[in-house]
């Protein structure tokens, strides 16, 4: 059972996804009850390959309120948990030129915090109007047929 705590925003828009892993994330006791809280934030977050490991920098997560001196600082650079054979596939796709490691979603499956990770390739600009076309013209149609089913 899934249950999402924040979503990254510009990741669908930013990048068109390729693949997506799941991680787990190491964190403190006072960063996980934070989380709990909601009090997490992906927008400006990516994950890099460093040392045969991967780390996720600039995932803000909120320093609890109750936590006093057990707060670490809210930007701080996390490790993904992966397998050996998942780092490997990651490091020959972060070589290729215009591929990124985005975070998706932070989720708890179970009782464990997971965060989905995509390879993305940046998306250019006429991508993404494209994309925002599309998507208004589902809108228009799905109007017109709650339309027409009500009448």
């Amino acid at each position: 059972m899934k249950k999402t705590i924040a979503n990254n925003p510009t990741a669908k828009h930013n990048y068109s996804i390729q693949d997506t892993y799941e991680a787990g994330i190491v964190l403190t006791g006072t960063e996980i009850k934070s989380i709990r809280n909601g009090k997490v934030n992906l927008k400006d977050s990516y994950a890099n390959i460093k040392n045969g490991e991967i780390f996720i920098y600039g995932m803000h997560i909120s320093p609890y309120e109750h936590g006093n001196i057990y707060n670490k600082d809210p930007l701080r650079t996390r490790k993904l948990l992966l397998t050996q054979r998942e780092i490997n596939k990651l490091t020959e796709h972060n070589k290729k030129k215009g591929l990124s490691l985005v975070p998706i979603s932070l989720y708890f499956n179970g009782n464990f915090l997971k965060i989905e990770l995509g390879i993305g390739k940046g998306k250019k600009l006429y991508d993404k109007r494209q994309d925002i076309a599309k998507r208004d013209a589902e809108i228009r149609i799905r109007k017109q047929m709650s339309l027409k089913n009500n009448i």
